[in-house]
């Protein structure tokens, strides 16, 4: 199959124009044959009232093109504006999100001259659905999603990346302690699918502690798969660790296209200024010249710019010791130009990729052994059986005996019994403590005494209104082969 030679571009916001030139003129400099089709995504879109930051043409281009090179863009703040980022990583199924972290010491001043690892995470899910509600005067909620499809997908990639890039240990990093059903899955399958992959070390990390050693110890690590909102926090800190969020890229990739991206933001506050390290798109940018199949103009880029950096050529961000002299944008740019050819001495060398699949081939054979692709018997899967309800309702004048004194009352006749109020998760009927904070927003499990008597969840919640409730939300409780598939309340 013929390669493809053309990409989306997008020049972004704040300081995305000036390094998306500099890239651009470094990659015409490469000789690498590449054409693009830029489109305009972003701040510009946003304030024009396109809450999503894209429009459907720039979908169509997208779709047509498979690669994508974005520089930073600004989302607003407020007003119920959606990251594009996360916007386009979940329409396009961009479920990988690889973000490498070296040193180049002694260069580039870190603490930690020997880092050199990956994290892999979990691009669609998590809390970053963006599933949001106010729900009473006083409580907010935002809804964490995990799936057993997405976890498998990512881990099993994460895996088979450690594999082929030749590392000895891969590292999950949850909170399970905590969100043992969410979370808990995760670290359940990383340890199940862990079996098929005797050669590498494994290990699970609590994210807290984990996070410490990381930014105590990041040689200790060499690949890190964990969730979205995790990955997103401990990857900055792992670039900034390594010397500068602004030296590193990142690639996001799926079936259906690939998109490279800085891991900075859009810094407004120096954009125009030509002060901007353009290194982080630039090196998104080789990610995307080696899946592309242009390894070889990857490997001449990369070398340059390895050669500059050694050169003590440095943006304002990475001034240190080893700084000989103070560049502009525009001045880095050049000097990376100038070294197109020649190799760092003292940095490693990059070399031709010699991997045969792009990272968006690899992620459709990931995919394609996930158990969302095999297909389902149809009675695959565990006996599912609903025992009863959480029924949230606003009630800010109440205690939660009050509550529950007017509730058993109703529920007798129900065929369903109160067995748990909770207010922010803890509970506070029976037996709840005098001392716990309540807001106005309570959870109340009602359970059914007997399937067959027990009347339908939605007769239930109309005489629950008909007596005064006010019902924010429901959530029905199932039981999977016998086996709860819900929490209990803190101290139930």
């Amino acid at each position: 199959m013929e390669l493809p030679k053309r990409f989306t571009l997008c020049f972004g916001d704040g300081i995305g124009p000036e390094i998306t030139q500099s890239v651009l003129k470094i990659l015409e400099a490469s000789g690498v044959p590449l054409s693009y089709d830029i489109i305009e995504v972003g701040e510009k879109l946003y304030r024009r009232g396109i809450t999503s930051g894209i429009d459907d043409s720039s979908w169509e281009v997208l779709l047509k093109n498979r690669f994508f090179l974005k520089a930073p863009i600004t989302t607003p703040q407020g007003g119920g504006y959606k990251s594009l980022n996360v916007t386009i990583r979940k329409t396009l199924g961009l479920f990988a999100n690889i973000r490498p972290c070296q040193a180049y010491a002694p260069f580039v001043k870190t603490r930690h001259p020997q880092m050199d690892l990956i994290i892999i995470r979990e691009n669609e899910e998590d809390l970053y659905a963006g599933i949001e509600y106010r729900q009473t005067p006083d409580v907010y909620q935002c809804l964490k999603l995990i799936t057993r499809s997405g976890s498998e997908k990512i881990i099993r990639f994460a895996y088979e990346f450690a594999r082929q890039r030749g590392r000895k240990r891969i590292s999950c990093f949850t909170k399970d302690n905590i969100m043992k059903l969410t979370d808990g899955l995760f670290h359940q399958l990383f340890d199940s699918i862990g079996q098929e992959y005797p050669e590498l070390q494994k290990d699970h990390y609590i994210i807290d502690i984990g996070a410490a050693r990381l930014a105590d110890s990041p040689e200790r690590f060499d690949v890190i798969v964990t969730l979205n909102l995790y990955g997103d926090i401990i990857s900055d800190i792992a670039a900034q660790i390594a010397g500068s969020v602004g030296l590193a890229g990142s690639a996001n990739v799926g079936s259906h296209g690939s998109m490279y991206e800085a891991v900075h933001g859009s810094a407004p506050d120096i954009a125009g200024q030509n002060r901007a390290n353009p290194s982080g798109l630039l090196m998104a940018a080789v990610f995307m010249l080696n899946d592309m199949g242009w390894s070889q103009y990857a490997t001449l880029i990369e070398n340059a710019w390895k050669k500059t950096i050694e050169d003590g050529i440095h943006t304002p961000d990475i001034k240190g010791e080893m700084t000989r002299k103070m560049v502009s944008t525009t001045e880095m740019t050049q000097a990376i130009i100038d070294r197109l050819g020649e190799e760092p001495q003292q940095l490693p060398t990059s070399r031709p990729s010699t991997h045969s699949q792009s990272l968006r081939d690899f992620s459709n054979l990931v995919q394609s052994s996930c158990s969302e692709n095999r297909p389902c018997e149809i009675n695959d899967g565990p006996i599912r059986e609903c025992v009863g309800v959480d029924v949230f309702i606003y009630e800010p004048t109440s205690q939660a005996h009050q509550i529950a004194a007017r509730m058993l009352p109703i529920l007798n006749d129900l065929g369903y019994e109160l067995v748990m109020i909770s207010n922010r998760g803890v509970k506070v009927w029976p037996h709840g403590r005098l001392e716990t904070h309540c807001v106005d927003h309570w959870r109340c499990r009602l359970m059914k005494k007997n399937k067959q008597n027990a009347i339908r969840l939605g007769q239930l919640l109309e005489s629950l209104e008909n007596h005064g409730w006010d019902i924010i939300k429901t959530e029905n409780l199932y039981h999977y082969d016998g086996k709860p598939g819900y929490s209990l309340g803190q101290g139930q």
